[in-house]
């Protein structure tokens, strides 16, 4: 039986305010706006889109893993202006993962990751449906491959 999934990405509301910060006090908590000079390059974690040249970013240190498990984990993220957190429909995989080498974490409802594989973004959805057929995996983070950057959240649907 085929394995469903939703992919989740970050919550808009979390982020709200960041753009008003000055520079200084985005630097106080780790972060810095940047306007975006290649694309595709600068993926937002909000709406799982490559942000477009010219457009302002931020860049921020982001708590993704937070579990009691030693696989707690953190690091930085972009994010984008005015965007809003898409919902995606089941086993529906964003655009912006078709061009890029993945890691995809596997972890149990304990946050004991279970599971690792490195993916191209062409077979993502095939890998999702083949690790949750792991009955011991209750959910999967996504990663840029090569600087290991966080994506987003995959949950069983």
């Amino acid at each position: 039986m085929e394995a469903n999934f939703k992919i989740k990405s970050l919550n808009h509301t979390e982020f709200s305010g960041y753009f008003e910060l000055t520079d200084l006090e985005l630097e106080k908590i780790g972060a810095i706006k940047m306007t975006v000079d290649k694309f595709p390059g600068f993926p937002c974690r909000i709406s799982l889109e490559d942000a477009q040249i010219g457009e302002e970013i931020i860049l921020l240190p982001y708590n993704h893993h937070q579990t009691t498990s030693p696989y707690q984990a953190s690091g930085p993220i972009f994010i984008r202006k005015k965007v809003t957190t898409p919902i995606f429909e089941t086993n529906q995989i964003p655009h912006m993962f078709n061009h890029r080498l993945l890691s995809l974490r596997s972890y149990d409802e304990n946050g004991i990751m279970k599971e690792a594989a490195v993916v191209e973004g062409n077979y993502l959805k095939e890998s999702i449906i083949k690790t949750f057929e792991n009955e011991k995996i209750d959910y999967i983070h996504i990663h840029n491959a090569r600087p290991g950057c966080y994506n987003c959240l995959v949950e069983r649907a």
